[in-house]
C-alpha cells in the first residue's frame, strides 16, 4: 500500500512541533502496517528571505526543499501566500504545488495508491483540484477550526462542501466535528471518527516520587500545586483566562508552555495582576521537555475555545496529572470520567473552582494514567488502513 500524505500541517527540520499529530499517527500506522510505503507533501509558504527579524516567515525560508524523518521521505514545495486575499487564492497556489512534486515522485517511481490529506481549507480544497488532475482517490481528514470555524465563511464553506462531496472518504477526530461535517452536507456513511491516540512511551508516567524528582530537575516549588497551561499563546488557547483564574487560586503556581504573539500581552497581564511571583513562562518546550512539566504538575488546565481533539489533555493524563478543560467540541470525548479530571466552562471564575476542586480531591496519580492507556493508537491505525484498502479495492474495481 503505497499512500501519498499532504498537508501543510507537519514537522520540518527547524519546526519539529508543527502539525507533529499528524507525523505521529503515520508513524504509528506504519509500525503496526508493516506492508504501508508513505512519502509525504509538505508545502511551506514561499517566503524569501531568512533573517530573525522576518519571524515565522523566515523559519518557511529555511525548511529543506527535502528531509527523511522517520523512514519518511517529506518534501517541502513552496507555494505562494498573499496576504489579505490569501484566503481565497491560496487553495489554487497550493494545489499547482502539491500536483507537480506528485508528478515528479510519478515519474521516479512512487505511483502511489491514494492520497491521505490533512485539515480542509485550504489543504483539503487544494488536494482535491490536484488529485481530480492526478486521477487519484483521496481522503481528507478535518482536524479542528478547518470545520469548526472556517465554514462561518461563505465562499470556504462551499469550497469545503464540495470537497465533502467529492473525497471517497472523510475521517474526523472526534464525533463533534464529524456531526458537524455531515450537517455540512457530508453522508453519513462518508464520514469516520477516528481519534488520536497518545505515546504512552514518550508520556511516562509519574508517581509522586518521581513528581519530586522532576521538581527539583525543573526547579519548580516542591510544597505548592503546580498547575500547567500549554498551549501557542493565542486568544483561542485561553492562557488569558487561566491567569485571571490565579488569582482565586492563591496556593499554586501556574507554568505556561508555548509561544507566539499574545507574549507579551499575556506577562503585562500577569505584571498588572501583581502574580509575577506565581506564574513563569517557559517558553516553546520540546515533547520530551513537556513530558517531564506534565509529570511534575498537580494539573494541567485547558481553556481553549475550540478544539478538534486537543493531544495535550492525553499527554498529560499518561503523565498522570488530571486536567482541567473548557466543556467544547471534542473535549468531553476526551475528559470521560473524574480519574481524567474535569470539565468546565469558558470563564476564569469555572477554571478557578474547576482548579480548586481538582487541586483539593485529586484522582489517584495512577488511575489517571490507567484512564489515559484506553487512548492507544493500534484502533486509530487500524481504521485508516481499513479505509484506505477499501478506497484502493474500489478504485481498481471501477467503482
Amino acid at each position: 500500500m503505497k499512500i501519498l500524505t499532504v498537508t501543510t500541517l507537519f514537522p520540518y527540520a527547524n519546526n519539529p512541533k508543527h502539525g507533529v499529530f499528524i507525523e505521529t499517527r503515520l508513524r504509528h500506522l506504519m509500525a503496526h502496517f508493516p506492508d504501508v510505503e508513505v512519502k509525504v507533501i509538505a508545502p511551506v509558504p514561499w517566503f524569501p528571505f531568512r533573517h530573525p527579524v522576518f519571524g515565522e516567515y523566515a523559519e518557511y525560508a529555511k525548511a529543506p526543499a527535502r528531509e527523511q524523518r522517520f523512514g519518511m521521505d517529506v518534501y517541502h514545495p513552496r507555494y505562494v501566500v498573499i496576504p489579505k486575499i490569501g484566503m481565497t487564492l491560496t487553495p489554487r497556489t497550493l494545489s499547482g504545488a502539491i500536483y507537480h512534486q506528485a508528478r515528479q515522485l510519478q515519474e521516479q517511481g512512487f505511483d502511489f495508491d491514494v492520497i491521505d490529506g490533512h485539515y480542509f481549507y485550504p489543504d483539503g480544497v487544494a488536494i482535491e483540484q490536484a488529485a481530480t488532475r492526478l486521477g487519484k482517490p483521496f481522503t481528507v481528514t478535518a482536524r479542528g477550526t478547518d470545520i469548526n470555524l472556517i465554514p462561518q465563511f461563505p465562499a470556504p464553506k462551499k469550497a469545503i462542501q464540495t470537497v465533502l462531496q467529492k473525497s471517497g472518504h472523510n475521517m474526523a477526530v472526534c464525533e463533534a466535528l464529524r456531526q458537524t461535517m455531515i450537517a455540512l452536507g457530508a453522508a453519513p456513511n462518508s464520514v469516520t471518527t477516528l481519534r488520536n491516540g497518545v505515546d504512552l512511551t514518550l508520556f511516562p508516567f509519574a508517581d509522586t516520587a518521581k513528581q519530586a524528582d522532576l521538581r527539583q530537575q525543573l526547579k519548580l516549588p516542591s510544597h505548592q500545586p503546580v498547575v500547567l497551561s500549554v498551549g501557542h499563546l493565542i486568544e483561542r488557547k485561553g492562557h488569558h483566562l487561566v491567569i485571571d483564574a490565579m488569582k482565586n487560586v492563591p496556593d499554586a503556581v501556574l507554568v505556561i508552555a508555548g509561544s507566539g504573539p499574545e507574549e507579551k500581552a499575556l506577562h503585562k497581564q500577569v505584571h498588572n495582576n501583581g502574580l509575577a511571583s506565581r506564574i513563569s513562562f517557559v517558553g516553546s518546550v520540546s515533547q520530551k521537555e513537556l513530558a517531564q512539566y506534565y509529570g511534575a504538575a498537580n494539573a494541567l488546565v485547558l481553556a481553549s475555545s475550540r478544539e478538534g481533539w486537543a493531544n495535550v489533555l492525553l499527554e498529560s493524563m499518561a503523565c498522570g496529572t488530571p486536567v482541567v478543560a473548557s466543556n467544547i467540541w471534542g473535549t468531553p470525548e476526551v475528559v470521560r470520567t473524574a480519574d481524567a479530571g474535569l470539565l468546565v466552562e469558558r470563564t476564569p471564575e469555572a477554571i478557578a473552582a474547576g482548579m480548586n476542586a481538582l487541586l483539593t480531591s485529586p484522582p489517584l496519580r495512577s488511575d489517571t494514567r490507567r484512564y489515559a492507556e484506553q487512548f492507544d493508537w493500534l484502533s486509530t491505525s487500524q481504521g485508516q488502513h481499513a479505509i484506505f484498502s477499501s478506497l484502493i479495492s474500489k478504485t481498481a474495481h471501477g467503482r
